[in-house]
């Protein structure tokens, strides 16, 4: 989502003729998009800016905007131009979609200035959009979230669930299909499966949307994130399982393998709960790549906690684990919680969950040896073409002189051997 939120931005910043530069130093304008979802991201961010203020010393014509996330949370706006008084814009999640607005007013009267909007904004449709996934194209369904988990920012600065209109959504789509650049449509929302709740109209959710979606012609997938377990439906297995146009890649979040700790993060379902929908999507998708979020070393998980996430990671098999240490985010119920632990324990654990979960995907990458599979290739680097699998997996295709290879297209591969982070297969 924030990688889709600088494309519309870069779109908005060519509006105003700007091109984008690889050299700082040559710049006339720099933009940073903030993420606020892990305590990292924010130090990171802070440290970009400070870097800044040489170049804003010797161009004092650089225009410095900092927007996003961050920006959002309470204080934070007066916080930066304390501590980074060379800012001139500060904007926040709700009007991103002005920062075009607001350069040319700033442009006009060279004052500094920060405008925060606390509630959430109407929809803006038709919003340029400078595209820079390759043949992927990013496409927001709706906006904000509903769940609040307890570690989580996310609906304090993204506000709540809006959805965007399907005629929208799949004017949209169609334009990105028809322009023949685009293979892979990602479907973007912090909770996708809860989509066109707001509508209240009985018959507009996720499933109908999809549907919808796959009428349109062309040689494209669909493929979604990011998914809650609590809302993810049956109706969506058998979609997805029936529909040629979905991608098999599933990425479903779990956070913990134990029943008390995803009480108190507030997820709504259980381990048995989730267990049901994987053995579902086995069933019933049976190439599925399976992917999730953990977070370990949350507020009071024991030993026992810990070990019920592992026991799940083997249970799942998953294609791929985003794994997270805990840390506490302003603003969150789980900041004031008791029992932290300790970092040292948490670093223990996350290095534990990465072992399990390597050994798992080099098994599942053996099992491939000797399978075919539908490829996409992307890229050629020497004498190699680039391909991914549906699951994300990268695939190293070796030229040969017979066969004709064009980028963007997709495949029938073998694969020959399975490496520690590819797979080395020949097009057939």
């Amino acid at each position: 989502m924030n990688i889709h939120d600088s494309e519309k931005i870069a779109g908005m910043l060519k509006n105003l003729g700007y091109e984008e530069t690889e050299d700082k130093s040559n710049a006339d304008i720099i933009v940073f998009n903030t993420c606020c979802i892990r305590e990292s991201a924010e130090l990171k961010i802070m440290a970009k800016i400070g870097d800044i203020k040489a170049l804003k010393k010797a161009n004092k014509n650089l225009i410095v905007v900092v927007c996003g996330c961050m920006t959002q949370q309470k204080g934070m706006p007066e916080n930066l131009k304390k501590k980074f008084p060379f800012i001139n814009i500060i904007i926040g999640t709700h009007n991103l979609e002005e920062l075009q607005n607001y350069i040319e007013k700033y442009n006009k009267t060279h004052k500094s200035f920060n405008e925060i909007w606390e509630a959430e904004k109407q929809i803006v449709e038709n919003n340029a959009v400078y595209r820079t996934s390759n043949y992927n194209a990013w496409v927001n369904i709706m906006y904000g979230c509903n769940n609040f988990c307890t570690y989580c920012i996310v609906p304090y600065v993204r506000g709540r669930e809006r959805s965007r209109k399907v005629e929208d959504i799949k004017k949209e789509v169609e334009e990105l299909v028809k322009s023949n650049k685009y293979k892979t449509i990602t479907l973007l929302g912090q909770n996708v499966n809860s989509y066109g709740n707001d509508f209240k109209d009985g018959k507009t959710n996720f499933v109908y949307l999809l549907n919808e979606l796959c009428k349109i012609e062309g040689d494209f997938r669909l493929k979604f994130m990011t998914s809650h377990p609590k809302d993810f439906s049956l109706e969506l297995i058998d979609f997805i399982a029936s529909n040629p146009k979905m991608s098999k890649s599933i990425h479903l979040p779990v956070q913990s393998g134990s029943n008390s700790i995803l009480k108190i993060m507030n997820r709504r379902y259980t381990v048995e709960h989730y267990k049901n929908l994987i053995d579902q999507i086995k069933l019933k998708i049976p190439n599925a790549s399976i992917t999730t979020d953990i977070i370990v070393g949350f507020p009071g998980e024991t030993d026992e906690d810990f070990e019920g996430t592992c026991d799940l990671l083997k249970y799942c098999n998953y294609s791929g684990v985003f794994g997270f240490v805990y840390s506490k985010r302003k603003g969150t119920p789980a900041e004031k919680f008791e029992n932290q632990i300790p970092i040292n324990i948490k670093r223990q654990r996350i290095t534990k969950l990465f072992e399990i979960q390597h050994k798992i995907v080099k098994e599942l990458s053996d099992r491939l040896v000797g399978q075919t599979i539908e490829v996409l290739v992307e890229a050629k680097i020497n004498n190699f073409y680039i391909a991914k699998t549906d699951g994300g997996k990268t695939i190293k295709i070796k030229e040969e002189n017979n066969k004709e290879i064009n980028l963007g297209n997709y495949y029938i591969v073998k694969i020959n051997k399975a490496l520690t982070n590819e797979l080395i297969g020949e097009i057939i």
